[in-house]
């Protein structure tokens, strides 16, 4: 049965901000239902212009543009609350694609009652723009960081973002988090080759900073990984987010 949005578990997180029970009423109209997908299942293709737009109630994924050379650049991570398929409902189709890494479940919305939000409904037209703007803003912090840090300091600050965001969603285990992407899509991320980030990775792991073993990747000590990106320890890069 598909969870009400009044009952969603990611509501009790307190990254996302709170909804009044008009709101929530407007959600759960726009809400058409909810779709498992397994793993490696492609959600969103690059060049098309689904009919539906999703927010992951579960599960994890890659959004990531493909090459005529068959390449791969992996752009970010898929995490709970993600809103999906927003450049499909702005621009008429997407710019890249989105796969499933992970099992998910996926709260799904009609295309067609999209910019019914923004007639009617100016505070959800905000929430989606503040959802663009700062996809955009952690995009270009990325781009920095991949075209001026070194392999060290990207890997650092990969991996304080990707801990700060799980600890947020409540995914963390002690000083632990699921990591159920392979290194190649890290690489990918950061701009490195395979052997680079297996290097760099050893590197964090000898030096008793963070390790990743069987799909988690472990903080040993949060002000080394802090130092070695160059930022300081304990500094979040998550703020107060709507949830669609």
């Amino acid at each position: 049965m598909p969870v009400p949005c009044r009952n969603c578990p990611l509501r009790r997180c307190d990254i996302f901000a709170p909804v009044t029970e008009q709101e929530l009423a407007f959600l759960q109209r726009f809400k058409s239902g909810e779709l498992k997908v397994a793993p490696g299942m492609q959600l969103l293709m690059e060049g098309s212009n689904s009919p539906q737009l999703y927010t992951v109630l579960a599960g994890q994924g890659l959004r990531y543009k493909t090459f005529a050379s068959g390449r791969r650049q992996v752009l970010n991570f898929v995490f709970p609350g993600d809103f999906l398929g927003l450049q499909a409902g702005m621009m008429g189709e997407m710019h890249h694609s989105v796969e499933a890494t992970t099992e998910m479940v996926l709260c799904v919305f009609d295309r067609k009652e999209f910019f019914n939000i923004f007639r009617h409904h100016p505070e959800r037209a905000y929430d989606i723009t503040w959802l663009a703007a700062t996809e955009e803003h952690f995009l270009g912090e990325t781009l920095a960081t991949v075209g001026q840090l070194p392999a060290v300091a990207r890997m650092a600050w990969a991996l304080m973002r990707l801990f700060n965001r799980a600890e947020a969603l409540g995914m963390t285990t002690g000083d632990s988090f699921p990591m159920p992407y392979r290194q190649q899509d890290l690489a990918d991320a950061l701009g490195l080759s395979l052997v680079h980030t297996n290097k760099t990775l050893a590197r964090l792991r000898d030096h008793q900073i963070a390790s990743w073993h069987d799909g988690h990747i472990k903080i040993h000590s949060h002000a080394g990984l802090a130092e070695s990106a160059g930022e300081e320890a304990g500094e979040s890069a998550w703020m107060t987010r709507p949830l669609i």
